[in-house]
């Protein structure tokens, strides 16, 4: 590539090829064939070198090569662009295509060379891919285009606004505290998105798979409610339970290796073993008749809702702050109290608090993060035998023994 920066020469071609790229897509398209595209291999071509050739002149002194060229070449797309409106078609894709070749051109001279190849690369794929892309926007619903919205302020927009300095004895740095609210709902917002696109023709089971990727308790009580409703499906409804609370421990292993990745090489085979009982407890004597699947997951909420991701790092830094006070005042074993009653509400807050930032990998912190998921697993499994009635007992052992599971891995460490 620095061969390729240094070199005018390859610029030119590289302006060339990428030119020709552009004007053979749009060749090769069905508007071609009936004589409406107004710009081919050639003349893409040519435009893209008329580019590359004011912007030589702009390096000689010609500040106006630039300017004039650019205002000319639109002058020409705007003429064709009104003649098209006269008989009677719209669009004006081409045209500013030609004009993004004239773009292209100039900076692979002017530029760092990876502009221009992004530029004539992903305009390609754009033009090429008009069809699929019209279908999907066809298919987007509008509260998947309001999660998209929101998605889009959480990252781009508060983020960047957030001083990145500590405050307080406990060292609370809000730049690190939203990103972490931003790593924990944008693998929220995968599943969620997923499910809204595959859940009701996938069933409960994988229903309840991607649903785990955004709230296993959100699933555990989505389910208990439609095995009330339908107890003929009670099994199943257990089953896709059981399925999201194992992708939970999946889920929080990679928000581990992302945030504090010390803690990994203690943890990562515990949480490891933990999902594969509950996948194999979600599979034994089971029903595996996809008739009897039949209902999704319908209580997730999109992560990056502004409330819920508020709510979140509110949680994160109340549970920072009591976790370190507890474990100043009441020590390990208060700290393990602790952990177990935060453990019935949603324990992605506090266990993220135990090992963001320079936290180092004490066996303390680390029996407490695992009796909180067993906590939080004994809860999911009350949350959804008390709605339903008709497998209570195959709730009980099968929860009750995952959660009984935990106690020999929290404290071997």
């Amino acid at each position: 590539m620095d061969f390729i920066e240094q070199n005018a020469q390859m610029r030119f071609f590289i302006a060339l090829a990428l030119g020709f790229l552009m004007g053979l897509e749009r060749e090769t398209t069905p508007g071609r064939k009936s004589g409406r595209i107004f710009a081919g291999v050639r003349t893409y071509s040519l435009v893209s070198l008329f580019g590359f050739g004011c912007a030589w002149l702009f390096q000689y002194e010609s500040r106006y090569a630039l300017p004039a060229g650019l205002i000319t070449l639109g002058a020409l797309c705007l003429a064709e662009y009104f003649a098209k409106l006269k008989e009677g078609r719209i669009g004006w894709t081409s045209e500013i295509a030609v004009l993004l070749s004239f773009v292209i051109g100039a900076s692979a001279l002017l530029g760092s060379i990876w502009m221009p190849i992004t530029l004539g690369v992903i305009s390609t794929i754009l033009l090429s891919e008009k069809s699929k892309i019209e279908r999907y926007v066809d298919r987007l619903t509008k509260s998947e285009f309001l999660a998209i919205t929101r998605f889009l302020l959480v990252t781009v927009i508060i983020y960047p606004m957030m001083p990145n300095r500590d405050y307080t004895q406990f060292g609370l740095n809000p730049t690190h505290i939203w990103k972490i609210v931003m790593m924990v709902s944008s693998i929220g917002f995968v599943g969620y998105f997923l499910g809204k696109k595959f859940g009701a023709q996938a069933g409960l089971r994988f229903s309840g798979f991607l649903g785990g990727i955004v709230s296993s308790t959100a699933v555990s009580v989505s389910v208990g409610r439609h095995a009330q409703k339908t107890p003929m499906q009670s099994l199943c409804a257990l089953q896709a339970s059981l399925i999201a609370c194992s992708v939970m421990y999946l889920r929080i292993l990679i928000l581990v290796w992302i945030i504090n990745v010390s803690f990994l090489s203690m943890l990562w085979w515990r949480m490891l073993l933990l999902s594969l009982i509950g996948a194999a407890l979600s599979f034994y004597k089971f029903p595996q008749d996809g008739t009897a699947e039949k209902g999704e997951v319908t209580a997730l909420e999109n992560p990056f809702e502004i409330i819920p991701a508020l709510m979140f790092a509110f949680l994160f830094v109340a549970l920072s702050v009591v976790t370190a006070i507890t474990r100043d005042f009441f020590g390990s074993a208060g700290l393990l109290v602790l952990a177990a009653i935060v453990g019935v509400t949603d324990i992605d807050p506090f266990l993220l608090s135990l090992v963001h930032g320079n936290a180092a990998a004490d066996p303390v912190l680390l029996s407490a993060f695992l009796i909180a998921m067993m906590s939080n697993t004994i809860m999911k499994g009350i949350y959804f035998g008390t709605l339903a009635v008709p497998v209570r007992k195959e709730v009980l052992w099968r929860y009750g023994i995952w959660a009984l599971l935990h106690i020999p891995l929290a404290f071997t460490f």
